[in-house]
This record gives C-alpha cells, structure tokens and sequence, in this order.
C-alpha cells in the first residue's frame, strides 16, 4: 500500500504541472490578449490566484507522498 502512495504522489505531481500549464497557456493568457475590457479580471484570477493554490496545493500533496509522509 504505501508502494502505492509513493506511485500516486508521482501522479498527484504531475496533475499539478498539468493543471498549471491548463490555467495559464490556455486560460489566462487568451484573456491577456483579448479585446475585450472585461476579460482582464479573469485573466488575473487565473494567473495569480487560482494556479498558485491549486498547484501548490497538487504539488505539495505530491512531495509529502513520495517522502512517505502519510505511510500509517
């Protein structure tokens, strides 16, 4: 069992770069450069509120379950 956490903190790792490139390559970058005034406020959100939490958070995860933080 704890083989397996090890596996799946390489796994919750690698959702982590995943979903940091998502959020920035395809959604808050197109909102950069829209036209539109009202897509710069999303664009913010994104970039500098949502993918630090969600992939710190992803990455974190990862790190304590490759170091066997959570073999009990």
């Amino acid at each position: 069992m704890n083989k397996l956490r090890r596996i799946l903190g390489i796994l919750w790792i690698v959702i982590g770069l995943a979903g940091g490139y998502y959020l920035i390559i395809n959604q808050a970058i197109p909102k950069f450069y829209s036209d539109k005034s009202e897509d710069l406020i999303p664009a913010i959100i994104y970039a500098f509120i949502l993918t630090p939490i969600i992939v710190g958070g992803l990455l974190i995860f990862g790190k304590y379950a490759l170091q066997g933080e959570y073999d009990q």
